[in-house]
């Protein structure tokens, strides 16, 4: 994506402005390749682990590393995964209209984007501190492995979540570089919520998936276990957040926040059936993209207002 931005900027300077359509559009498709608008999960996780890390906000240099060490490490671990995942997204009918199967965006391109966003993100954790450095590849290595996952292991879900999870504890390795126990809590807090919900997605591709010999927890277990599994994931998730709380000594917004999330996953749950999934989309994006929103809002009236 940065590439795109810059050579965008480059056109602008020298008039081309034919080329700055077509540059418009293929920014177009890589947001809609790399499903940008889910970077609202693991963002406000990471960003909540920067406030607590720093009991405030941190330079601005700080921010501004750890924002585009986020969205470059997203950016290229979904477009490895929309590569590796070509053949299944062709024969899927739920994915078939993704703009590499419909060829708006040809593989050289898709590779190109992945790898130049990988540099990007060992750049930015270099400008954060040595260990963050250090460790990126080994992040990388997490993101791009999860891509096989579902090929070998219907554990798959707990890798996605492990992807995600290490937002929050990379953060507060950029800020402190160290491992300290409250961003694992809230890294596990992470994984339990997006391998939850990851779970209820993945039973629209039931029957696919089955057919195909790819792993999930809805193939191994059925429909109804795997949900239940779901539930009890997300019900982890409730007092993994209380006990991060409670650490961080965080206040009354926070844990009203906490105590609303709860309904949400409830109400979350209540949507979906074994008998009728017509609602798991509603249920994936629209529900847990607030839940992270809610609890980022929370935390920051916690720690701006109430201790000012």
């Amino acid at each position: 994506m940065p590439i795109y931005f810059i050579y965008f900027l480059f056109l602008t300077s020298t008039g081309n402005y034919d080329n700055i359509l077509v540059t418009m559009r293929q920014i177009k498709v890589i947001f809609e390749l790399i499903k940008f608008q889910h970077t609202i999960f693991a963002l406000p996780f990471a960003l909540i682990s920067m406030l607590i890390c720093t009991h405030g906000l941190p330079q601005f240099r700080v921010i501004f590393w750890i924002l585009v060490a986020m969205v470059t490490a997203r950016s290229s671990a979904m477009a490895f995964n929309r590569v590796i995942d070509l053949r299944f997204d062709a024969l899927n009918p739920r994915t078939q209209n993704r703009p590499l199967v419909l060829g708006k965006i040809s593989i050289k391109s898709v590779w190109i984007f992945m790898i130049t966003t990988a540099i990007i993100f060992i750049i930015s954790a270099y400008m954060l501190n040595n260990l963050a450095f250090y460790l990126s590849p080994v992040a990388l290595a997490i993101f791009y492995f999860y891509s096989f996952t579902k090929r070998f292991t219907w554990l798959t879900h707990i890798f996605l979540g492990l992807s995600l999870a290490i937002a929050p504890i990379g953060v507060w390795i950029a800020i402190n570089s160290q491992i300290a126990i409250l961003p694992l809590i809230l890294g596990s807090t992470v994984l339990f919520w997006v391998a939850g919900f990851d779970i209820i997605y993945a039973t629209l591709d039931f029957e696919f998936d089955k057919t195909y010999g790819l792993h999930s927890m809805v193939v191994k277990f059925g429909i109804p276990k795997a949900l239940f599994i779901s539930r009890v994931m997300h019900l982890f998730m409730v007092v993994l957040l209380l006990w991060f709380g409670s650490l961080a000594q965080l206040g009354p917004f926070y844990f009203s926040g906490v105590f609303i999330v709860a309904l949400m996953l409830i109400y979350e749950h209540s949507l979906i059936r074994p008998s009728d999934l017509s609602r798991v989309n509603i249920a994936f994006f629209n529900i847990n993209g607030l839940v992270s929103i809610l609890l980022f809002i929370m935390t920051c009236l916690d720690i701006f207002w109430v201790k000012g």
